[in-house]
């Protein structure tokens, strides 16, 4: 019986040993090798550094702002951008836009152009 109890414990033993010789992870273990660490006076200097870049953004905001006001987009512009980045245009196909219907007649190996969009007389259709 005795040499049983002693057997397992010694079995048992190293892994419990093995488990508890590891080291617990430090910082420097999660910081990219190239950075030292940093010391928490540097810390709190660039945290009050952050603030004030942050207060004097706002300010300049609050101060100027026809500075920051989205310019609006024209809507005709950026319908005629989307249908010449349209990569689903073949040649034929129909599009219709405020200034009438067009005909694609450019070619897919090639980079659309306006001028590659042919009006369609709609009077010739019927």
């Amino acid at each position: 019986m005795a040499v049983a109890v002693g057997l397992a414990m010694y079995l048992a033993c190293p892994l419990l040993c093995f488990a508890q010789s590891e080291p617990e992870p430090s910082l420097s273990d999660y910081l990219p090798p190239s950075e030292p660490e940093v010391s928490r006076d540097e810390w709190r200097q660039r945290i009050e550094e952050a603030r004030r870049r942050a207060k004097e953004a706002s300010r300049e905001r609050r101060e100027h702002p026809e500075l920051y006001k989205p310019t609006p987009e024209d809507p005709d512009i950026v319908a005629t951008e989307r249908l010449l980045r349209d990569d689903s245009l073949q040649r034929g196909d129909i599009a219709t836009t405020k200034k009438g219907m067009f005909v694609y007649q450019g070619r897919s190996d090639q980079p659309r152009r306006d001028q590659d969009f042919v009006p369609v007389n709609p009077k010739s259709l019927r």
